[in-house]
């Protein structure tokens, strides 16, 4: 049976459940139709622009555009404040909605979910039925549109839903790649960050169609080998990623995250951050006995617009160390260098000692382990000592200096 997967995301989401609220409360105006945008507090945001309405866009207005810069180009642009607590309970109504069509959803952010709509074409009929369906049910029940990708995985669903907007529904099967996907610039693929782009741009590679032709080798001296793999193989719409449940998510992933009261500027200041949870996830690893086989970061933007990065290791770990290689690595590809107000690490794939052995990750050969164990071992040395200092005498106890330092 050929795959089925659904990517849903609101369309102005913010600026659109602001609106049908008002609506429902006596608004004589829809302020989807009129220059208009939804900006965080002056004082704490600086004054973000975190949602715009079509009109808007035709000043030029954009997403995580200063307030100042925003009233500038259209000085009657009228300013509406955020309410996070309306926007939850919207993104639940729909999550419950879509909970008719299917049990298997993960949600990516607030405004945008997967389905995995497999085998529920025999009860609602083709995807691109249900998408149909979907999308007409979210107008009549709750007022505001959404935009769908139809495809047959998550990768190419979400780069379909990303095509032209608003309320449209998008396919991008495989033999449509070639035609829809390819002529896209790098920096629309899902996944490659700013960096990430001027590195590609710089071996001459533009569009998602050069990256797919490229040769791997290529790829992987540019932007390192486990990122220029996955790049390639996105290029060529292979992913083979589950649709995951956040029951699912919390029995297979570790993580933890801050977010901050100020803006996160630097990449000095975010490796802090990713250092202290590679602490924290370390530790809990280790307690529970596993060793995680892929590393997530997660980052918010001050826009709060979230994207994330993972990596598939060659190997499982569970040390701070490593951990916080694999985490530093992956931000620096794919920071855009905005500013952050939430930073997340999770390790998921994990395994206990008898699952190592059984599948032989983790295994050198002869001369590899002659050349690393010892350091292998201090490693794990040095993790256990700390983490039984933590135990007994607190979580303060031992601070690595880098830590104490940005305190």
């Amino acid at each position: 049976m050929s795959r089925s997967v659904l990517h849903i995301d609101v369309n102005s989401a913010y600026l659109s459940w602001t609106a049908v609220e008002m609506l429902k409360n006596g608004a004589a105006e829809d302020i989807r139709i009129i220059a208009s945008a939804i900006a965080g507090d002056p004082e704490k945001r600086h004054g973000i622009i975190l949602a715009k309405s079509e009109p808007a866009k035709k000043f030029g207005i954009k997403t995580a555009m200063t307030l100042g810069e925003a009233q500038r180009r259209c000085p009657g642009l009228k300013i509406y404040p955020p309410d996070h607590r309306l926007y939850e309970e919207y993104s639940d109504r729909l999550y419950a909605l879509l909970s008719e069509y299917t049990d298997v959803i993960e949600r990516f952010s607030i405004d945008e979910c997967w389905l995995e709509y497999t085998g529920s074409e025999k009860i609602f009929g083709p995807p691109e039925a249900a998408a149909k369906e979907i999308s007409e049910r979210v107008k009549a029940e709750f007022g505001f549109t959404v935009n769908i990708g139809v495809s047959v995985n998550k990768l190419l669903s979400k780069m379909a839903s990303e095509f032209q907007k608003p309320d449209r529904i998008h396919t991008l099967y495989p033999h449509e790649i070639e035609e829809k996907m390819w002529p896209l610039p790098t920096r629309e693929l899902f996944g490659v960050g700013r960096s990430a782009s001027e590195a590609l741009a710089r071996i001459g590679l533009f569009t998602i169609g050069d990256v797919a032709r490229a040769d791997l080798s290529l790829l992987v001296s540019a932007l390192k080998p486990a990122m220029g793999r996955t790049v390639h193989e996105h290029a060529n719409g292979i992913d083979d990623s589950p649709v995951m449940t956040k029951e699912e998510n919390e029995r297979k992933v570790v993580g933890h995250s801050d977010t901050t009261s100020e803006d996160v500027k630097t990449e000095e200041e975010a490796l802090y951050y990713l250092l202290s949870q590679a602490e924290r996830v370390g530790r809990r690893l280790r307690k529970a006995g596993k060793r995680a086989g892929v590393v997530t970061v997660q980052l918010k933007n001050n826009a709060f617009k979230s994207y994330s990065h993972q990596r598939k290791l060659p190997a499982p770990i569970n040390s701070t160390s490593d951990i916080y290689t694999a985490a530093s690595d992956l931000f620096s590809e794919m920071w855009r260098g905005d500013a952050l107000r939430l930073l997340g690490l999770s390790l998921s794939d994990l395994r206990g000692p008898d699952e190592r052995e059984a599948e032989g990750d983790g295994q050198l050969s002869l001369f590899d382990a002659a050349e690393i164990k010892e350091d292998v071992k201090q490693e794990e040395l040095l993790d256990e000592t700390q983490d039984k200092i933590r135990e007994r005498f607190g979580k303060d106890a031992i601070t690595r200096a880098t830590l104490k330092k940005n305190n």
